[in-house]
């Protein structure tokens, strides 16, 4: 080597050991981000709704006059009870006692004649064509005496059936008349007390492919139950069955009828009452049920969840949901038992990324920073 060359040679060392102890260390990399999950278990779950709806009577009776007259007293309480057969109204009589008496003399004497007339015939003393215009005008008699004592009954009105009874929409004094169109007053049936809801055909329809494809068993002691939430969200105490589902649909609105039934010991729910029904319309016997913090939804608008692999990885899955279950989501489709879910962390943790899994609500044991030291 030239003795020239040598001083640039050792020059162009130092230098690059200089360069060498004055740089940054080597970056050190991040631990995987701690998260918690829960293990996706199978369960029987009930497919509920919960539908609008009002309260209506079990049953309802309109009072109204069968005769013409002047209404004498008003037997009863508003807004009281009353029992079947209870008089509510009596409307004067004095008219129609005096057709019903002079119907019972006509009476008496077609029915005298119509029998002397039978004894005259029986001795030859008579046509019978006279014995039978007798026995026809005694059985006339007859009619018009039976329907003189149905109209004298008619002024005493009673209640039809057990219930509470309304406003009174006559005073005494008032004329009534005969088939009126305005109701005297109306008597409720409350205990029990009906329930009418309206499902859309989509839900309907839905539970119904449901059950064809073996996903939901529509029988079970669940299906069918019904419970209520007051108009204040408070939940009635009672539960009640659905009775019948409508066959029709409704072209205004797409949807179908439900009645349910309820009991009413205490009178609680009142005729026009509005409550939230929350029907049991069957059983998913396979059902998963996953935290609705755990479900995220990707660009396209379709739920989303992350799974953890057995290697670590975080791994993205599209669902497909049903219907809210609480605070949880029916998960359809996307999921299978023995899943780790991640429910915490979610912020942190990205697809096919590595995670540090805890079980959900421990404490994350974060893995040590090795650029802390």
């Amino acid at each position: 080597m030239s003795r020239r060359l040598l001083p640039a040679l050792v020059l162009g060392l130092a230098t690059a050991l200089v360069l060498a102890g004055c740089g940054k260390p080597p970056q050190q990399q991040m631990p995987p981000p701690a998260v918690g999950f829960v293990i996706v278990t199978e369960q029987p779950v009930a497919l509920t709704v919960e539908l609008p709806g009002r309260t209506h009577p079990f049953v309802v009776s309109e009072i109204r006059p069968q005769i013409n007259g002047i209404v004498l007293k008003r037997l009863f309480v508003e807004g009281s009870t009353v029992k079947a057969g209870q008089p509510l109204y009596q409307i004067d009589p004095a008219p129609y006692r005096a057709l019903y008496d002079n119907a019972l003399a006509v009476l008496a004497s077609t029915k005298a004649k119509a029998e002397r007339y039978q004894r005259l015939m029986a001795e030859n003393a008579i046509a019978p064509q006279d014995a039978d215009d007798a026995k026809a005008a005694y059985l006339q008699a007859k009619a018009s005496a039976d329907s003189a004592r149905i109209n004298l009954n008619y002024t005493r009105i009673v209640s039809p059936i057990t219930g509470r009874i309304g406003a009174s929409t006559v005073t005494e004094g008032a004329l009534v008349t005969a088939q009126q169109a305005t109701a005297l007053t109306t008597v409720s049936t409350l205990d029990p007390i009906y329930v009418d809801v309206n499902q859309s055909t989509a839900e309907l329809m839905a539970l119904k492919r449901a059950v064809q494809d073996g996903n939901a068993n529509a029988g079970g002691p669940l299906t069918a139950e019904v419970s209520l939430k007051l108009d204040d969200g408070s939940p009635y105490s009672l539960k009640g069955r659905l009775q019948f589902t409508d066959v029709t649909v409704d072209p205004a609105t797409g949807a179908v009828q439900l009645r349910a039934i309820f009991p009413n010991p205490e009178t609680m729910l009142l005729p026009g009452l509005y409550v939230r029904a929350v029907i049991n319309q069957g059983v998913d016997p396979h059902g998963i049920l996953v935290p609705q913090n755990a479900v995220g939804h990707d660009q396209k608008g379709e739920p989303t969840a992350l799974v953890i692999d057995n290697k670590n990885i975080a791994r993205l899955r599209v669902l497909k949901t049903g219907r809210a279950v609480g605070n949880q989501w029916q998960v359809l489709e996307g999921l299978k038992p023995g899943d780790k879910l991640i429910t915490e962390g979610l912020t942190k943790a990205m697809p096919d990324m590595p995670v540090n899994p805890q079980p959900a609500g421990a404490a994350p044991a974060q893995a040590p920073n090795p650029a802390a030291h």
